[in-house]
């Protein structure tokens, strides 16, 4: 039996002229993308945020205590991590986008006002901080200096300044992290030195040289663009192109990249599976230069500005946020790294992936959002901590049938229906079970009515991450 909650859909983003169709299609929407940024401030109901994108997830440690401050002294005194490693600033008053601006143009966030809610990329986090397992495997390559170059690409092309706010570029260096995370344009390393660009779902994509690899994918960018405003469906994604539009897509990319120099190759089907390398757990990672870099996640995605600032404090090199909103912190030296990760540990933040919030996810709920039919942060923290475990597939609270930053993949998905009832399905599996919870303080030793309906909750969302998958 299908969830009663509505399919989910993902919110926290030239070609020659035989490849574009004379038919015009009816457009998607009619109103404009208001996917919310750094200058254009989105207003909630608990104040004003402000979305500020991370090319690859990278911070300098100045960087991040510009963000501390702005936090602190413009904010509610907390960072979020988003689904594509990207941080939000909330409760922030409705005339301070002057100051908020200052502050990051002056820390070299805001490299182009007119790029800043389209610079969507997210790199494999652990590129050049880890080697594969196995000898006969060569070393990752470093996508974060493909993200500096299409970072700097996108920011010059005044073509790009036209993309939706939810547009999504994923560098993958081979291991199928990020490319498992439906992006828009994907660069997929291969073993053999060579970069598949795919488009959306596309299949298998096109070849290129690694040094053609950043060109390749703005144009790819481009080439959507042209047949997206041709056809008049006013697609903000791959995947929301007309069917034959997008089976059009790589055909003229293919031609785009010929004229622009860039040679390709078609890649074999077999050559190219679906990958889906599992994210940075947390904890230590040893790295090739000799120091330890340290995965750690954020509870329920939002991170105080003191332990923001233990992770600057913490690292020798730039952060790296993540798309599962967890930060690396680099260059640890080996005999200070327990010392560190007990630290943060001790100050609330995921560094072990045995903690019960390992894998537990929820977006803002009430009262930060109007949409919102539950608290659900309340709810999903009380049911992490009356069944601790971490086991199985990860668990994302939405307040509403949106489900704003929902992960990508298989996950349990709990959806709030009003008067303090709840949707729980598996995604890809497709098994809802519903259930009223209670706002409490936890279990108790007696546990009386209140208590009992949220232990029942705990115990659908524990049964639903250990739910064997069908397909």
């Amino acid at each position: 039996m299908p969830p009663t909650s509505p399919t989910p859909v993902n919110r926290d983003e030239a070609p020659p002229r035989a490849a574009v169709r004379e038919s015009v299609q009816a457009p998607l929407r009619e109103r404009g993308d208001a996917c919310p940024g750094a200058l254009r401030l989105h207003a909630a109901d608990d104040g004003r945020l402000a979305r500020l994108r991370l090319p690859a997830g990278l911070l300098t440690v100045r960087q991040a205590e510009t963000l501390a401050d702005a936090a602190e002294r413009l904010g509610d005194g907390h960072l979020d991590l988003t689904s594509r490693g990207n941080v939000q600033l909330r409760g922030l008053d409705e005339g301070c986008g002057p100051e908020l601006a200052g502050l990051l143009h002056e820390a070299g966030l805001l490299p182009s006002e007119t790029h800043e809610r389209v610079r969507n990329i997210v790199a494999s986090p652990l590129a050049g901080l880890d080697e594969p397992a196995g000898l006969d495997k060569p070393p990752y390559p470093n996508v974060q200096l493909w993200a500096r170059e299409l970072d700097g690409l996108l920011c010059a092309s005044a073509r790009a300044a036209t993309l939706s706010g939810r547009f999504l570029f994923a560098l993958d260096d081979g291991r199928g992290d990020v490319a498992a995370l439906g992006a828009d344009v994907t660069l997929l390393a291969h073993q053999d030195g060579s970069v598949v660009v795919r488009t959306g779902a596309n299949r298998p994509g096109l070849c290129v040289a690694p040094e053609d690899a950043p060109r390749a994918a703005l144009l790819a960018a481009e080439t959507f663009l042209t047949l997206a405003e041709a056809g008049g469906s006013g697609a903000w994604r791959v995947r929301e192109l007309p069917a034959e539009d997008g089976r059009e897509l790589d055909a003229a990319l293919r031609a785009a990249l010929a004229d622009a120099g860039i040679a390709t190759r078609g890649v074999a089907e077999a050559t190219t599976p679906d990958l889906e390398g599992e994210p940075p757990l947390p904890g230590p990672v040893r790295s090739p230069d000799g120091t330890v870099a340290l995965s750690v996640h954020a509870r329920l995605g939002r991170l105080t500005v003191a332990q923001w600032r233990l992770l600057a404090a913490a690292a020798n090199g730039p952060l790296r946020v993540t798309p599962w909103r967890g930060v690396i912190v680099p260059g640890v030296a080996p005999a200070m790294a327990d010392a560190v990760l007990d630290r943060l540990r001790t100050a609330g933040l995921v560094t072990d992936p045995g903690s019960p919030w390992y894998g537990v996810g929820a977006c803002t709920g009430r009262p930060g959002c109007a949409k919102a039919l539950a608290d659900v942060r309340s709810d999903a923290t009380a049911a992490a901590l009356s069944r601790p475990g971490s086991e199985g597939l990860p668990v994302y609270w939405s307040g509403c049938a949106r489900r704003c930053g929902h992960p990508q993949g298989r996950w349990v998905d709990v959806v709030a229906t009003g008067e303090g009832r709840y949707d729980i399905s598996v995604q890809a599996d497709a098994r809802p079970v519903t259930t009223t919870p209670r706002p409490g303080p936890g279990p108790q030793p007696r546990p009386g009515p209140e208590q009992e309906l949220e232990l029942e909750l705990a115990d659908a969302v524990a049964a639903a991450r250990t739910t064997p998958l069908t397909r």
